[in-house]
């Protein structure tokens, strides 16, 4: 599974992206943030507050309970305003 982290999200954790292996509990994307929480003290940082957070899955907005497979690319990024 491909992760990709862009603004603040990708400075907390100090890259752009990853690959993992996606573990079997990790069905959704509520669960593969908690998953990718306990990977390092910087993934803990960035993901403490998931609701801070926003997904997308392949490119299209996703919410918590949206699933995921191994051959999925997430991204995660904060809210974007705009004027």
């Amino acid at each position: 599974m491909q992760i990709l982290y862009f603004a603040w999200v990708r400075e907390k954790i100090g890259m752009a992206g990853e690959e993992i292996a996606r573990p079997d509990h990790v069905t959704d994307i509520g669960t593969l943030m908690r998953h990718l929480a306990t990977l390092s003290p910087r993934h803990s940082d960035a993901f403490a507050n998931p609701m801070t957070i926003r997904a997308a899955i392949n490119q299209d907005f996703a919410t918590a309970g949206d699933a995921v497979t191994d051959s999925d690319e997430v991204a995660f990024f904060p809210p974007v305003t705009g004027g």
